[in-house]
């Protein structure tokens, strides 16, 4: 995935979600927070039919890059949700 990493709160909320809007195709996602922690809300008609489990795990793996390494600019999901609309 080729996603730039964004240096202010804002710049990493679009960066958050434009990884997962890419990774998961169709869906819509609504990203706040700042300081490393975050809060997400995902719709996708992928997510039908999937444990809330597994829906998640879908969020997270779009976005693992951004969450792996000493420097990495997310520390924490405090809320994810998932939706199927």
């Amino acid at each position: 995935m080729n996603v730039r990493l964004g240096t202010l709160a804002g710049d990493l909320s679009s960066t958050i979600k434009v990884a997962i809007e890419e990774h998961i195709a169709g869906s819509q996602a609504e990203v706040s927070g700042g300081g490393g922690h975050f809060s997400i809300v995902v719709t996708s008609e992928q997510f039908a039919g999937k444990s809330p489990v597994a829906a998640q795990r879908l969020v997270y793996t779009a976005i693992k890059h951004l969450m792996s390494g000493d420097s990495a600019p997310v520390h924490a999901i405090d809320t994810l949700k998932t939706i199927v609309p």
